[in-house]
């Protein structure tokens, strides 16, 4: 199995694949409440099934060509993940999303990892808009997006239900013109 590094701090990201559903379940298990704040992920992933089938929907997405999953490991141990939810290849978009379990939080991984993930979408898949859309009550998240140089296009008004309210919703994303110059301008190399 492959693992990219995401630093000196012994942060990597690796696939996530059906086998490892049961460890997968603790993880989710670990940080449940936490990732219930924003995401489903915490009602879906409740007991050995429904974490593989969770893995398993993604294994069948990235042999379709229509989305990724990637857990984040710090020292081998699995603290979050990040995803394409979808992709289409064709049109050139790419929805991007995250979670992490508490003990992982405040260290910058995220927006390593989606960084990461962002790259290869636009360098090896060719994805031309990447979006990430989080609700306007998750301050962390909009900070990943901040971070990740992508811009604020708008509020899709009481569009997510969620465990019986209805929430709003941000739109962010980069293009893969801005996200080239600025991983050129993070090497030093200018435009």
């Amino acid at each position: 199995m492959y693992a990219i590094s995401l630093g000196d701090d012994g942060a990597e990201l690796c696939p996530l694949e059906p086998w490892q559903a049961e460890e997968f379940l603790a993880h989710v298990d670990r940080g449940r409440e936490l990732i219930g704040q924003h995401i489903a992920l915490a009602d879906v992933v409740t007991d050995p099934e429904s974490s593989r089938a969770f893995l398993q929907g993604y294994a069948d997405k990235a042999a379709a060509d229509t989305g990724r999953l990637c857990g984040v490991r710090i020292d081998g141990k699995l603290v979050g993940g990040v995803l394409f939810r979808s992709m289409d290849v064709a049109q050139g978009i790419a929805e991007a999303g995250c979670w992490l379990e508490p003990a992982a939080v405040g260290k910058g991984l995220i927006t390593r990892a989606v960084g990461v993930l962002i790259d290869w979408a636009v360098e090896e898949r060719g994805i031309h808009r990447v979006e990430w859309r989080v609700s306007t009550a998750n301050a962390p998240s909009i900070a990943v997006a901040r971070r990740l140089g992508m811009t604020k296009e708008g509020v899709l008004r009481a569009s997510y239900p969620y465990r019986g309210q209805r929430s709003d919703m941000e739109i962010w994303s980069v293009l893969a013109p801005e996200w080239r110059a600025r991983q050129r301008a993070a090497r030093g190399q200018g435009a």
